[in-house]
């Protein structure tokens, strides 16, 4: 199946004219609404019949092409993984542990009977605590079995200017929402807020604590959030990679920050002897020693027992899986549960999703299909390097250096060539509760990724994603740019319909993960993915003047009444759909040149890529989840990626003729132009 839409789209980029013409525009006029001017509100002219004909359902905050390719994968993964928990499979085979995993999780009336039973010698162990040492053991000894009980991150990552090496991270952590809610909430963030509030005191309750003690841990718990909140990095500062690399010694981080037990730690999560470490955010590390020092021991106490609770509830009984679900209304807007079958898929995946992914690739994506898309994503590096070549504001010693960084990208298309096989160290047993495995295998897989990777050279082409995600990225570390298998596919490729839509399509996405290697964050780093500066300070100025263009630009999208995007903080994101539609275009007028295409449908070639750009992105979205997306997600809602992105893409008014008076309509000098 996936093998044939595959080669279809690559032939695309170089099928002769005769058969180009023999395809279909990739365009259905019935999803349009053709009574609003392109130039006034392009979103609706290109999907807002789609928009009426397909409503928001209960169990999703929002549909849309990323949705529908997560339920047909949610389909495909669920027959994979039903047919090993249908069958006997010998123990220890990759079959029982997946099989295992996925009934143990679906057997809700086993849960229900176990209740909190799983986890009461844990909250028997903190309610035991006698003093602030036994407190810090503690919360070093359950975060090791998969407890979120420490106030900070610690773990294994690449060392941000010398991408070769692993280095110990440790960062900012210990609050339930991100700072902004605790600090300067809008009236959107304080009803998340309160519901907050809410969840911790019932989760509290139904271990058992009563309504009045429920209330006053609550009150502590949130005490000990914001005030770690307060000190943390906000959202837009978290994305600036220099202000959040503080590399130093492991005597320097004992003696700097004496009020964490870091040797207990360290062997707790079982590292060897560590001789360096990068604090992204020492302000909120130097906090925590704070709280663990001065804040009354009940408090701490409450506020671990909260957190195993927290941890555990998606695996202890259903009562808590919903009230966590209750929740979820008020952050996201979603009306109902989504069947147990896909949080059991999720969980089984989060555990072993490459080995899944195995499975996956093998029936859906063979090698050959990856070849040709690998060649279809060479034809918009071409594209991006002749841009980078015509721009007038960089000089040529710097375009040296961006054209030298796009042509050292790793490209990973698909699945890994090389697959980790950490699965083999796994043990699942049914007869121990679902809470027990998975404590285990926290245990297991956190030796397997110490022993894999610390003290060894970086293995920049392994994948930290799963082959069955529906997503793309870029890393910065590896110069990677990845597509996973699961997107490859129709909206995005359509292999019945020509290059005009495939382009617009996943040529758009191809090209905005390319621009991410050169957006705000990405032009930070060299092309062997170290923060290094390549860059002119005379064209570093200029990048920056650009870039603030399409900041400013939109900040001013308003996605809710009185709610505007953030566009400082989806700057990343903003640039690589900015570059991304410019390079996709560039390389569809590259391939038009050599294979015409007539009108179709009433629409030329031109007008039918950006038709299907805008289609990629239509989706009906719940106004909570427009909400949460502006107050805590990188991305602009999926309208603004439309309706802000295109008015500054020069071809687009061309290609529509949209002219001064046009509601969308932005001078060409007030246009940001970068790639």
């Amino acid at each position: 199946m996936m093998k044939s839409k595959l080669i279809l789209a690559a032939m695309l980029i170089c099928s002769t004219a005769a058969s180009a013409q023999g395809l279909k525009s990739g365009i259905d006029k019935s999803n349009m609404d053709l009574s609003v001017k392109p130039g006034d509100n392009f979103y609706e002219y290109s999907v807002g019949n789609w928009l009426k004909t397909h409503p928001l359902d209960a169990q999703h905050p929002m549909n849309g092409s990323f949705v529908d390719l997560e339920e047909q994968n949610n389909d495909r993964i669920r027959e994979l993984v039903e047919g090993y928990a249908n069958t006997p499979q010998k123990q220890g085979t990759l079959g029982q542990k997946i099989g295992s995993l996925y009934r143990m999780y679906m057997d809700t009336a086993r849960l229900d009977r176990e209740g909190i039973t799983p986890i009461k010698p844990i909250l028997k162990r903190i309610a035991e605590i006698k003093n602030r040492k036994e407190y810090a053991k503690a919360m070093a000894d359950l975060s090791a079995i998969g407890y979120n009980t420490t106030m900070y991150g610690f773990g294994l990552g690449t060392d941000a200017k010398n991408s070769d090496k692993y280095l110990v991270s440790i960062g900012q952590g210990g609050i339930g929402l991100d700072p902004e809610y605790y600090t300067k909430p809008n009236e959107q963030q304080k009803a998340v807020v309160a519901a907050y509030k809410s969840l911790i005191k019932d989760l509290l309750k139904m271990v058992g604590n009563n309504d009045a003690v429920a209330e006053k841990k609550m009150q502590a718990i949130f005490a000990i959030q914001n005030q770690i909140a307060k000190v943390s990095y906000d959202q837009i500062k978290s994305r600036d990679p220099q202000a959040n690399y503080h590399k130093m010694s492991w005597g320097k981080l004992l003696k700097d920050y004496p009020g964490i037990d870091w040797n207990y730690l360290a062997k707790s999560s079982f590292f060897p002897a560590i001789d360096s470490v990068d604090v992204g955010q020492p302000e909120p590390i130097h906090e925590v020693e704070k709280i663990l020092a001065k804040t009354p021991l009940e408090d701490l106490k409450a506020y671990m027992e909260y957190n195993v609770v927290s941890s555990a509830s998606g695996t202890l009984s259903k009562k808590f899986f919903d009230r966590k679900f209750e929740f979820n209304k008020t952050l996201y807007g979603v009306k109902e549960e989504q069947p147990r079958w896909k949080y059991a898929l999720s969980f089984v995946q989060n555990l072993l999703g490459e080995a899944v992914g195995k499975l996956y690739v093998k029936k859906y994506f063979p090698e050959s299909s990856k070849q040709l898309a690998i060649e279809l994503v060479k034809n918009l590096q071409n594209a991006l390097a002749e841009r980078i070549q015509e721009n007038t504001w960089m000089t040529d010693v710097t375009k040296k250096q961006a054209i030298e960084k796009l042509r050292a990208f790793r490209i990973r298309i698909g699945y890994p060539d090389k697959w980790q096989n950490n699965d083999s160290a796994v043990v699942v047993d049914e007869n121990k509760s679902l809470r027990e495995n998975l404590e285990n295998l926290n245990v297991v897989l956190q030796k397997y990724e110490v022993k894999k990777r610390f003290g060894k050279p970086v293995d920049k082409e392994e994948w930290f994603c799963t082959p069955q995600t529906v997503n793309a990225f870029y890393s910065p570390e590896t110069n990677s740019i990845n597509f996973p298998a699961a997107i490859l596919q129709a909206p995005f490729f359509d292999p019945e319909a020509d290059a005009a839509a495939n382009f617009g399509g996943i040529g758009s996405v191809i090209g905005h993960e390319m621009s991410h290697g050169f957006d705000d964050q990405g032009c930070q780093f060299d092309k062997n993915g170290n923060l290094n500066n390549w860059w002119t300070a005379e064209d570093k100025a200029n990048y920056d003047k650009r870039t603030k263009v399409l900041a400013d630009w939109f900040s001013t999208q308003e996605v809710l009444p009185g709610l505007k995007v953030n566009g400082e903080k989806t700057l990343g994101e903003n640039i690589g759909d900015n570059g991304g539609i410019n390079v996709a275009f560039r390389a569809f007028e590259n391939a038009i040149k050599k294979n015409p295409l007539e009108n179709k449908d009433g629409f030329t070639p031109e007008q039918r890529f950006f038709l299907a750009y805008g289609r990629i992105w239509a989706s009906n979205i719940a106004p909570q989840f427009v909400a949460y997306i502006v107050n805590s997600d990188t991305h602009s809602p999926n309208i603004a990626r439309v309706n802000g992105a295109l008015p500054m893409i020069d071809a687009w008014y061309d290609t529509f003729g949209i002219k001064q008076g046009d509601k969308l309509y932005v001078p060409i000098e007030k246009r940001a132009h970068i790639w």
